[in-house]
């Protein structure tokens, strides 16, 4: 086969042809082409002597010490010297015309002849033999790209489409004039079995690291949500797609004591191990601060000045809010969080507006409260950015699309944070993390409704105040059909409570009592903002015992100041099953 016939014809082969037309043949060394460039050059002498030639490297069609010029050359040596492997087909149906010794070592010996489909089964394994129809029909080259082999190696393939050529008897490349043949394709294989192991290393290790940022991030996220009595709560956490770097969303639930409870949802801003570190000691703090039964914006503004001292590199949001069931409302503090969402009943959507605060970790912000209702039969959606924000929208239009999916949203607060996810387009492949909290304050009608009872009694103060204490107390409970301890103990608690208020505090005084399906909550606030100690009283003591016995009979107490000035003073009995 003539091999300046069809290699002209190949990428990058056209100067080396013009060069071939002007010249009359292509310089084989540099050298060479200086010397016949320049005009002091002297011109080539031919030996006439009969002594033999100098030594050196003796080349087809050449004389020793020369060397010979591509058209001197056979196709067929040039191709089989080549270390990668190649192989050439020729017609429709791909029929194998050569392969070179190459191609022979790393995939064995093939039939002249026979169609590539039936005696080269690896080539459909590159997925080869269709990009082999789309160069012949084309006459474009194409490339596939670390193809594996059954046999475990990876090759980077070309297809490049070849002129019809001169064949031999046997139906290959013949150096002499034979029978013009159909085109064909040169299939050349580069072996990058090296280069995509070290890859898949590489990916090995990326998807190990983020796996351990996943089991991290999601060990350190409730394993359980605690479920208030007055509420029904589920929430969701998504990791971004294999391709995104797990990040620092967080959410929890935290029962206050007295049927209140804490709703927190946060974003550590970042990715990776790091990320999901500086989000668990965050959460930690929360529940610490929580622990003291502060106002949001109180936890927020401590939270604020830890999230400095951790990392002063990691900026984070957070949204903490407080519900009350005696109020009716959520009480919250925001951190550059997104706002709150509820939905009340007949599926009108509200949105949280203002207060909102810088990041936590900016420092120099006074955080402040505010309040946004959530009555019977409504449905709150606290989340992180990775629910809303996209790319190519207002982060504001990705919060108006969430308001219309809660508004058509009803079910379990399951069902309604899986109805948000799809609604929102987030998939598996997502870009980013998100968390979704979502809490209902269910409308409780019928029998359940039953379970639910609240009683209050204002106390003037007095020497009566006590005994209208007990009296009122007695009779709640009797008609609330407790068991008799179970009446007596609250009764003792409430009128513990009482005289402690009455003897440390300030009116105005008030005795409340609540009952729901699993507790008996009896409360008194006063106007004093002193917080009351368990402390030991000695023998010789008149006083120190009230609260001490209030924590001996009752499952758990507590304090907290109230916004108006006064405070508190809680204790709950759980309800036998």
């Amino acid at each position: 086969m003539n091999f300046t016939r069809w290699s002209a014809r190949l990428p990058g082969t056209q100067r080396r042809a013009a060069a071939r037309d002007d010249r009359g043949s292509v310089p084989a060394a540099r050298a060479e082409y200086a010397q016949a460039e320049s005009p002091a050059a002297p011109a080539a002498v031919p030996q006439t002597t009969d002594e033999p030639a100098a030594a050196g490297p003796q080349t087809p069609g050449g004389t020793p010490g020369t060397v010979p010029v591509l058209d001197d050359l056979p196709a067929r040596e040039i191709l089989g010297r080549l270390p990668a492997p190649v192989a050439l087909f020729q017609g429709p149906d791909h029929r194998v015309a050569y392969v070179n010794a190459a191609y022979e070592t790393a995939f064995g010996p093939r039939p002249c002849g026979a169609p590539a489909a039936e005696a080269m089964p690896e080539l459909a394994e590159l997925s080869v033999l269709p990009l082999m129809d789309q160069v012949l029909r084309s006459g474009t080259p194409r490339t596939v790209k670390s193809r594996r082999t059954l046999g475990g190696g990876s090759y980077t393939v070309t297809c490049t489409p070849v002129a019809p050529w001169e064949t031999g008897t046997d139906g290959g490349p013949a150096p002499d004039r034979g029978t013009p043949s159909e085109g064909g394709v040169l299939v050349h294989a580069a072996d990058v079995t090296d280069h995509a192991e070290a890859a898949e290393r590489l990916r090995t290790s990326e998807r190990r690291h983020r796996e351990m940022a996943v089991t991290l991030q999601r060990s350190l996220l409730p394993q359980e949500l605690e479920q208030p009595d007055d509420l029904r709560i589920a929430a969701t956490y998504q990791p971004g797609g294999t391709d995104a770097a797990v990040g620092g969303d967080w959410y929890d639930v935290i029962t206050l004591g007295a049927g209140r409870t804490a709703l927190v949802i946060g974003d550590v801003m970042g990715r990776g191990v790091r990320a999901a570190a500086v989000m668990g000691q965050l959460r930690t703090a929360v529940r610490a601060y929580a622990r003291l039964d502060l106002p949001p914006h109180e936890v927020l503004q401590l939270l604020d000045g830890l999230a400095a001292e951790i990392d002063a590199t990691q900026i984070a949001t957070c949204v903490y809010a407080v519900h009350d069931p005696n109020e009716g409302h959520l009480v919250f503090a925001s951190a550059g969080h997104l706002p709150i969402l509820v939905c009340d009943e007949d599926g009108t959507v509200r949105v949280a507006e203002d207060p909102t605060g810088p990041p936590l970790g900016t420092g120099g912000w006074i955080h402040t409260s505010g309040t946004i209702a959530l009555p019977p039969g409504s449905t709150a959606v606290l989340y992180t950015d990775g629910l809303v924000e996209r790319r190519s929208e207002d982060i504001d239009e990705g919060v108006a699309a969430l308001g219309r999916a809660l508004s058509g949203a009803k079910g379990s607060p399951q069902v309604v944070c899986d109805r948000l996810i799809r609604s929102l387009g987030v998939t598996a492949e997502h870009d980013d993390d998100v968390a979704v909290l979502v809490v209902q304050h269910p409308a409780r009608k019928g029998a359940d409704a039953e379970l639910f009872h609240n009683a209050s009694l204002d106390l003037l103060g007095g020497v009566e105040a006590a005994p209208r204490a007990r009296a009122f107390a007695t009779g709640v409970l009797t008609s609330w059909r407790f068991p008799d301890e179970l009446r007596d103990r609250g009764v003792l608690a409430a009128s513990e409570l009482v005289a402690n208020s009455l003897q440390h505090g300030t009116p105005p005084t008030r005795l409340g009592l609540r009952r729901t399906d699993r507790r008996l909550i009896i409360e008194v606030t006063d106007g004093d903002d002193h917080l009351p100690r368990r402390r030991r009283a000695e023998p010789g003591d008149e006083s120190g015992r009230g609260i001490a016995i209030v924590a001996a009979v009752a499952t758990s107490w507590g304090s907290r100041r109230t916004p108006g000035g006064g405070k508190a003073v809680w204790c709950e009995f759980a309800l036998p099953r």
